[in-house]
């Protein structure tokens, strides 16, 4: 029998089986694989709570894709990089360069990365990037305050899959900010379907925003693998709400918005209904949730015309109907 890796359904089989007490033997002629596939998986991919398929499945995917980003960046492509950074390109554009020159394909927020492990270790390729250049505009809070945050996991640590958006389960999510920093709106947004979730708080305070957090996403547990995170204090309960929802935290770095442009963007088009300096500490739940419905009963165009209720909820809903 060929080796082949196993689906994340087939994890969830090898869960199931292993409650029912079956032996490794029984468990792989069941899924159809060779029982020193099932030791592997087992023995590689447990966590301290004993073996869980959504866990074991997000760690055999990381562990594939760092493999392959160890193999394509080799001292030759590290060198690419620098040079063509240095040249000032766009991340972006030295991947399309290092494709089309060395047939290399690498994804533009590997580079991203390259380039941030540089800074970290005193290099200057950071102030290639273009953004680098521009003031940066802090919404609240200073970079100082924004950097306490304990025991926060950067996005560089998150697995790849969550790149590609070919799960749903993957989230991002911030805060809008109302008039005189009163009153605020907190905003999940699921990368692969765009379905959106809104939640007016009474404040930033790191509590409340936990609790809303896991009372909006724990009836949808099943869907959440990771949630992306900006880098303000109000996510510091982050691991209480990772321990709630059986799920991983990440943060983004500091300035670099682009790596929840989904987020961003639909927090962009909550502006619409809610405008910049609107005193937010009176939106209602009522009024949210026409702002929901709205957003996902949307056609998006990049998602084939589909609504994100339609990819998330299975839901249709007839949008000319009286």
């Amino acid at each position: 029998m060929s080796y082949s890796q196993l689906t994340e359904c087939q994890r969830y089989q090898i869960y199931a089986l292993l409650k029912e007490r079956l032996s490794q033997k029984a468990i792989a002629e069941n899924i159809g694989c060779h029982p020193s596939t099932i030791s592997r998986e087992i023995k590689n991919n447990r966590g301290k709570r004993g073996y869980r398929p959504k866990q074991a499945h997000s760690l055999s995917v990381e562990r594939r894709q760092t493999a392959k980003k160890r193999m394509k960046l080799t001292a030759e492509v590290k060198e690419a990089i620098r040079s063509l950074i240095q040249q000032d390109l766009s991340p972006e554009q030295v991947a399309d360069y290092i494709k089309k020159q060395l047939n290399i394909s690498l994804h533009h927020e590997t580079i991203y990365q390259f380039i941030y492990e540089d800074k970290a270790e005193g290099g200057e390729l950071y102030k290639h990037l273009r953004i680098a250049n521009k003031p940066y505009r802090k919404r609240y809070g200073s970079y100082d305050c924004r950097g306490q945050i304990v025991s926060r996991v950067s996005i560089d640590e998150r697995p790849k899959v969550v790149d590609e958006k070919i799960r749903i389960g993957d989230w991002e999510g911030d805060t809008i900010i109302g008039k005189g920093h009163k009153g605020a709106l907190l905003t999940l947004v699921e990368r692969k379907t765009l379905y959106t979730i809104i939640v007016p708080l009474q404040g930033k305070f790191a509590d409340k925003l936990k609790e809303a957090v896991i009372a909006v996403l724990e009836p949808l547990k099943e869907r959440v693998h990771t949630i992306t995170y900006d880098n303000g204090k109000e996510f510091a309960e982050h691991k209480a709400m990772a321990e709630a929802l059986d799920a991983q935290v990440f943060f983004a770095h500091p300035y670099a918005s682009w790596e929840r442009g989904i987020n961003e963007n639909t927090n962009g088009l909550i502006r619409q209904y809610f405008p910049k300096g609107t005193d937010l500490r009176g939106i209602t739940q009522e009024q949210v949730q026409f702002v929901m419905d709205r957003l996902n009963n949307r056609p998006r165009k990049t998602r084939g015309g589909k609504t994100p209720n339609e990819l998330f909820m299975g839901l249709q809903v007839d949008l000319l109907a009286a």
